[in-house]
C-alpha cells in the first residue's frame, strides 16, 4: 500500500488510522525502537605529546571493545549482548539485546602507532595517541582496552 493510499484512507476514516497506529507507535518509541543512537560521540584533541581519542560508550565492557591499527587507520568497535530474565508467580519474561558500533579514524602520520593505549572508564572510552617524533616505521597493532 502506497503512502498516498494511506493519506487517502485516513481522509476517509479519520481516527481510524491513528487508532490504529498510535499505540503501537507509542509502545515502539517507549521501548527503544526508534533509538538509531548506535554510533557514539567521539572526540579528538591534539596535546602537545600525544593526540587523545574519547568515545562516549556508556553500557558497555572493556572486553567489550575491538581496537586495531592498520597502517594508518585506526578502528574502534565494539559489540554487546544483554539478557534479562525475570521470573514471577504468573509469568515469565526474557528479554535480549544486541547493540554494536564501528568508528574507524585516519591517523596522522606523526602517530607512534606501537605505543597506542586504551582505557576504559565509567562509560568512556580513551585513547591515547603518542606522537612519534623520531621517525619510526608505522606497525600494524591491536590495542588492548585497560
Amino acid at each position: 500500500m502506497s503512502k498516498q493510499s494511506l493519506i487517502n484512507l485516513k481522509e476517509a476514516f479519520p481516527g481510524v488510522i491513528d487508532d490504529f497506529f498510535t499505540p503501537w507507535s507509542d509502545w515502539l518509541r517507549r521501548n527503544n525502537f526508534f533509538n538509531h543512537d548506535t554510533v557514539p560521540a567521539l572526540n579528538v584533541s591534539d596535546e602537545k605529546d600525544q593526540y587523545k581519542v574519547t568515545v562516549a560508550a556508556p553500557g558497555l565492557e572493556k572486553g567489550d571493545f575491538d581496537i586495531d591499527v592498520d597502517d594508518n587507520v585506526l578502528t574502534i568497535s565494539a559489540s554487546s549482548e544483554k539478557e534479562h530474565e525475570e521470573n514471577e508467580k504468573k509469568y515469565r519474561r526474557k528479554e535480549y539485546s544486541y547493540s554494536s558500533f564501528s568508528r574507524t579514524l585516519t591517523l596522522p602520520q606523526d602517530v607512534k602507532t606501537d605505543a597506542i593505549e586504551a582505557y576504559y572508564d565509567k562509560g568512556i572510552l580513551t585513547l591515547e595517541l603518542p606522537k612519534n617524533n623520531d621517525g619510526e616505521a608505522r606497525v600494524e597493532k591491536k590495542v588492548a582496552v585497560k
